[in-house]
């Protein structure tokens, strides 16, 4: 039954009488190293169907979960295309209820019941209205919160900086400012992701289509058919987004970004944001890259990252702990729940929490690690010696195997296959004589020479056990062009690669391992090195690769030791 929203609590109640009531909130588990959750006072009343009419007309739904005896509860607006109830609203609606929030979850356009069609990341003018649409109803009193992970943290940034002096806190988890450099990774699309996420959200109302979705995406990314047919192979029909991300939109400049890039909010005004990130999340850089901005421009954001990728529930917990510290400081003016220092790390490797007094961290020593002849790897500088070679085909792409993901398991797993495979160079460093804790940004600086043109290069940092296990702890890629990375004389092109943060611990008696390839199927797509347009691809071109490593072109890691 839909309620309208004329009437206060009270009389709703009155009036409705079957209104349901949740149940207290279970008991949430806690996470190793953090102390328990506080107890949920307040049994909940839902309110559902909600009518918000948007300026071109179009009605959104949204539902309200209201704390029972709460004078005057703080607003919570969570804007989400997954649905307001079942699993998604028990984990990004009600439970803020629970501890005396009054939440708004609405559906954004085009998605459970609310009208108009789904247009991916375009969400600032519907977000907005909403805001102004919140402002106007007899229970809202005075201040409101925003939370949500993912493209719930993208709707968000879509009304950062814009929703008025009423807005007093964001928390954001496992999202950034703008998914476009997430997308084209280094240049590369990042196929598996992005084929995945239109994969499900087309049958997103669909629960039990969700897991055929999931193998079709897995079936498409073998199929050897150009990109552009993917999608329908996947989901029956052409998806209009993925097919708009084919074309050429990875340009920042390119007019499809406006109002869907938010990442001019940092430098601006903006509500106190607490981030919980995870080392094997997809958007981490970019929320890193947020944090580092709001930081310059004098905001004091807080920043949690623990050993999650996108889909973990774990970093949901983390979201809710830190949440509500944050909202009682920011929506109840009791600061007491807040830690000192707004940086919480947990150092992979080590298995303990650490905290900083921001990022990157201070007192963190920059080393260079160099590739070595004799495929050595190490602080010492590199001899002379001739370059590594191998062959990249793009018709037998280098698989990729663990890493950053958005819909799989992202943690770290044994990549002695890919070590095995022709197509990865493999650098290793002597046996630790001491623990090395590397935590910050991590960049590698290579010299390579191409038959191509057209070519990727990615790069991949890991922990070798002594008992030969070798385990992904970074990563990342760059794909080359004619425009960037000019070749010298010989034809060598220094490259410059952002890899993955980290906040690892390479214990005493292991030893670190670099590998260099020129795919990482099915993360990114392969490149075809013939320069064709992204998606109508078809031709595959073999590229012959050499990395150096001596003291003229002294290709390295840069670490973050501390």
């Amino acid at each position: 039954m839909a309620i309208t929203d004329r009437l206060s609590v009270p009389e709703r109640l009155r009036q409705f009488p079957q209104l349901p009531q949740l149940p207290h909130l279970p008991h949430l588990p806690s996470l190793p190293g953090w102390p328990a959750l506080p107890s949920a006072t307040y049994r909940v009343s839902h309110v559902k169907d909600i009518p918000v009419t948007m300026p071109d007309g179009t009605v959104l739904l949204a539902d309200r979960y209201v704390p029972l005896g709460v004078k005057k509860p703080p607003t919570i607006l969570v804007r989400t295309p997954y649905g307001r109830r079942g699993v998604t609203g028990a984990i990004n609606g009600y439970p803020f209820a629970f501890f005396g929030y009054q939440i708004l979850v609405q559906s954004v356009r085009g998605t459970f019941g609310s009208g108009g069609s789904f247009d991916p990341l375009n969400e600032q003018i519907d977000g907005l209205a909403t805001v102004e649409w919140l402002k106007r109803q007899p229970w809202f009193h005075g201040t409101f919160a925003t939370y949500g992970p993912s493209y719930l943290g993208h709707t968000q940034w879509a009304i950062a900086g814009g929703a008025g002096t009423e807005h007093k806190a964001m928390s954001l988890a496992v999202t950034a400012s703008q998914f476009r450099d997430a997308i084209y990774i280094g240049g590369s699309f990042a196929l598996e992701s992005t084929l995945g996420w239109v994969s499900v959200t087309s049958r997103i109302e669909h629960p039990l289509d969700l897991f055929r979705m999931r193998r079709r995406t897995a079936r498409a990314v073998r199929a050897g058919l150009p990109l552009e047919e993917l999608d329908a192979f996947t989901t029956g029909g052409s998806v209009p987004f993925f097919q708009q991300l084919l074309t050429g939109h990875g340009v920042p400049e390119d007019p499809f970004w406006d109002g869907r890039v938010h990442s001019a909010a940092c430098d601006g005004e903006l509500p106190p944001a607490s981030m919980v990130g995870g080392w094997y999340d997809v958007f981490l850089p970019w929320m890193l890259k947020d944090y580092i901005a709001m930081r310059g421009a004098g905001h004091r954001p807080q920043l949690t990252i623990g050993p999650w990728w996108h889909a973990d529930p774990r970093h949901g917990i983390a979201a809710l702990r830190e949440s509500l510290a944050w909202f009682r400081a920011h929506l109840k003016d009791d600061p007491s729940g807040l830690r000192e220092n707004p940086v919480r790390l947990l150092v992979t490797g080590a298995g303990e929490w650490r905290e900083f007094a921001d990022w990157p961290i201070p007192g963190a020593e920059t080393q260079r690690w160099h590739l070595q002849a004799g495929h050595g790897f190490g602080p010492d500088g590199p001899r002379t010696s001739k370059p590594d070679k191998y062959r990249y085909d793009p018709n037998d792409p280098t698989p990729a195997f663990g890493g950053p993901t958005l819909l799989g398991i992202g943690r770290p797993v044994d990549q002695r296959p890919a070590e095995r495979r022709p197509d990865v160079l493999v650098f290793t460093s002597p046996e630790l004589e001491g623990d090395l804790d590397v935590i910050g940004p991590v960049t590698a600086e290579l010299y390579v020479r191409s038959t191509r043109v057209h070519t990727d290069f990615v790069v991949r940092l890991c922990d070798v056990a002594p008992d030969g296990s070798s385990k992904n702890i970074c990563e990342g890629g760059l794909r080359l062009s004619p425009e960037n990375a000019p070749p010298d004389g010989d034809g060598v092109r220094r490259v410059d690669l952002d890899m993955w943060p980290i906040g690892h611990r390479f214990k005493k008696g292991h030893r670190l391992r670099v590998h260099v390839a020129s795919g990482a199927y099915p993360k990114i797509a392969s490149n075809p090195g013939t320069g064709e347009p992204l998606g109508s691809a078809r031709k595959m071109v073999a590229a012959d690769q050499e990395v150096f490593h001596d003291p003229d072109r002294p290709s390295a890691l840069l670490l973050p030791v501390m």
